[in-house]
């Protein structure tokens, strides 16, 4: 049984985050919770919890140390003042939180003192039920009707008018108080005392199930068991490279804690996006980590293919985008969702998660998902290439481009989708409609998918058709986005179909495409790894030549470790090894300095100036396509491929060295990989066995 490996968190200053599924609390080292510091505990994107502050007699606890045990689990150590006539503290105390849908915290005072020792223990607790946007923006609570009312001797309520959302704090022998819940109690002379505080969470007036009842063993709890399902269903890997192997660990926990999953689809697993203020599902980015996690974990992939078919544009709605075929952008759940993108609960505006969608459900095929699995989202998938070539091409030029419908939605709808994300070089903001030289890439291999899934239902005339509106894009492509002078691919087509003549990484995700022909590819591969734009540790998102570039932007000069790792994959398909592993091994090296999370983003610096990678102060983290991203670097140092006779594995890079992979999924059964700097070798487990037991 696989289990977790504890983290130390330092508490000079660091926040702490735990996630399960949708759910997040964010807290300080000490465990206290400072709704003003954009704190606090969230379920369906709502703040059930802005104050959670313990005091001992009246004062707060001085944190020593916080350690996070599972991705929904921390242990906060401190101590209280000083007792009466001691000359230090004697009274050290422990919580122990675990958070899901609600909370739960074990709180204990451990006496150390020669005698017993009277105490007040009172937990601070106050609910503003904010929308994520609100405390993510910074921005004042719109007042929404909250009351709050003492229950009893050990229970407090809050409600609030309008949806019925609600939270239920109680604790045994505990006394409600208009300020929270208080305990008073002696600690004998080298004794312990406990309580346990349980946090409640309701919608529409319907309680939720607490998901860590305080007469359940924890690892009884749905939590738990979900997580310790997810570790029994990931691979066994064992790798010689420390900073890869701990990337990897690291990310198995990750992933485990952002699934979620709509509960009348229970076998369905998605990931949200990243925490803190992404904890939902977002098309793209579950899509590309659904790619790069898919040889490892092919369940996690096609429930999100299923979760996306479902929610599939059926309609023209010009406030959420919604039109026939088109796959969202984002789901919001919160009590506000005047707040969300075209104030809907589901936003479509995004130009990519439609043929991305096309583009994984046709590598989910090639990697040897049943056919049986794939064969119902058929209906998503025609649907999905119509609205590519339909609607997606908004004036029949053959390109796939954008436009918001209106001023609720995202200015730009690419996976670079900040307000001056797309500009010339020269600083100019691009108009629209604009067509991203990356999603023509997306497009293209979107149309080649659909050509496979054709021919495996036996429409060999369909499947001809697609491909050669594939090969007329490819040709069109480059005609109209190269730029013979920067011998690259321009950023993008204005609205006037002008090249949008940024130096960017968009260029390497037409690598990974296979938009671009053999003879140009050698240019844009050594392009992308000039001083221009690589730091050392990733590819820069726009090039330092450019006049938007900025190492601390969001955007225009940061890496992004998901697109760094496209373009490490892009590379290696068009057989540029050397610079494959330049990249991989960066990035690999940024890991190590971020204790093996790869966050959302860090700041574009080069490695020359800033010896370490620098973090970008609201990145992410854990974050969904980040936490992918070593997996897929594992899977570009294996070469690990599909081919007509199976699953193909070379040599290892040298710095990656041996791997050992158990039980990896390929066709309907599991698979023993093993690799080294010479060779590599695959082959079934039960063939594996049965040579084993005849030697």
């Amino acid at each position: 049984m696989k289990r977790a490996s504890r983290d130390a968190i330092d508490v000079t200053g660091a926040q702490v985050t735990l996630v399960e599924g949708a759910s997040f609390c964010v807290s300080d080292v000490s465990g206290d919770l400072h709704g003003g510091r954009g704190q606090g505990l969230f379920v369906q994107d709502t703040r059930i919890l802005s104050t959670w502050v313990l005091q001992v007699d009246g004062q707060e606890v001085e944190p020593l140390a916080a350690t996070r045990v599972e991705p929904f689990e921390a242990e906060f150590v401190g101590r209280a003042p000083v007792r009466p006539g001691q000359v230090e503290p004697t009274v050290v105390v422990e919580r122990h939180r675990y958070v899901g849908a609600g909370m739960r915290e074990d709180i204990t005072l451990h006496n150390y003192g020669p005698e017993p020792a009277g105490v007040e223990v009172r937990l601070v607790v106050d609910c503003d039920f904010a929308d994520l946007f609100e405390v993510k923006e910074n921005r004042a609570v719109s007042g929404r009707g909250v009351q709050r009312r003492a229950v009893g001797s050990d229970l407090l309520v809050w409600t609030e008018h309008g949806d019925g959302r609600g939270v239920r704090v109680s604790a045994a022998e505990a006394t409600a108080t208009e300020q929270g819940l208080r305990f008073t109690t002696v600690v004998p002379a080298h004794g312990s005392w406990s309580a346990r505080v349980e946090v409640v969470a309701s919608v529409s007036g319907d309680e939720i199930e607490a998901p860590f009842p305080l007469h359940t063993a924890v690892e009884q709890t749905a939590p738990a068991r979900r997580m310790q399902g997810w570790r029994d269903s990931i691979p066994d890997i064992t790798v010689e490279d420390p900073a890869l192997s701990r990337a990897l660990a690291r990310s198995e926990e990750d992933l485990g804690a952002l699934r979620i999953v709509d509960p009348a689809y229970p076998d369905d697993d998605v990931v949200a996006a990243g925490a803190p203020w992404f904890m939902a599902l977002f098309g793209r980015d579950s899509l590309i980590t659904g790619w790069m996690t898919l040889p490892f974990s092919p369940d996690l992939t096609m429930g999100t293919l299923r979760t996306l078919a479902r929610m599939q544009g059926t309609r023209r709605d010009d406030l959420s985008e919604e039109e026939p075929g088109r796959i969202l952008h984002e789901v919001r759940r919160g009590a506000d969702l005047s707040q969300a993108l075209g104030g809907h609960g589901v936003y479509y505006g995004s130009i990519d998660s439609t043929p991305l969608f096309l583009m994984l459900l046709g590598r989910a095929l090639r990697w040897g998902v049943p056919w049986e699995q794939i064969e119902p989202l058929l209906p998503a998938a025609e649907a999905a290439a119509r609205w590519v070539v339909e609607h997606g091409d908004r004036d029949g030029d053959g390109f796939v481009e954008y436009q918001r419908t209106s001023d609720r939605g995202l200015l730009n709808q690419g996976w670079k989708d900040s307000a001056d994300s797309i500009c010339f070089a020269d600083g100019r903001p691009a108009h629209g409609p604009i067509a991203l030289a990356e999603v023509q890439g997306y497009s293209y291999a979107a149309l080649l998918a659909m050509a496979d899934l054709e021919a495996r239902r036996g429409d060999e005339e369909a499947a001809r058709g697609w491909r050669e509106r594939a090969e007329r894009l490819r040709v069109r492509f480059h005609e109209a986005f190269w730029m013979p002078d920067q011998q690259f691919y321009a950023l993008a087509l204005d609205g006037d179909k002008r090249q949008v003549d940024a130096i960017a990484s968009n260029a390497g995700h037409c690598l990974w495409t296979g938009i671009v022909p053999e003879e140009v590819a050698p240019a844009v591969a050594d392009r992308l790894l000039s001083p221009e734009m690589f730091t050392g540790f990733g590819v820069r998102t726009l090039g330092t030549a450019n006049v938007r570039y900025n190492p601390v932007s969001y955007h225009n000069g940061s890496v992004w470790p998901h697109d760094t790792a496209i373009v490490t994959a892009g590379l290696a398909r068009y057989g540029f090894t050397d610079h494959a592993q330049r990249v991989s091994d960066g990035l690999l090296d940024a890991a190590t300095a971020f204790d093996g999370r790869l966050p959302e983003l860090f700041c574009g610096f080069d490695r020359a100036e800033q010896q370490v990678p620098v973090r970008y102060p609201t990145s992410c983290s854990p974050q969904a396509w980040a936490a992918a991203v070593p997996f897929e670097l594992l899977r570009i140092a294996l070469g690990m491929e599909p081919s007509s006779t199976g699953l193909d594995v070379g040599a290892t890079p040298e710095r990656v060295g041996s791997v050992a992979i158990d039980n990896l999924p390929f066709e309907q059964r599991s698979h023993r990989v093993r690799a080294d700097r010479s060779s590599g070798t695959v082959a079934p487990e039960r063939e594996h066995a049965t040579a084993e037991e005849g030697q």
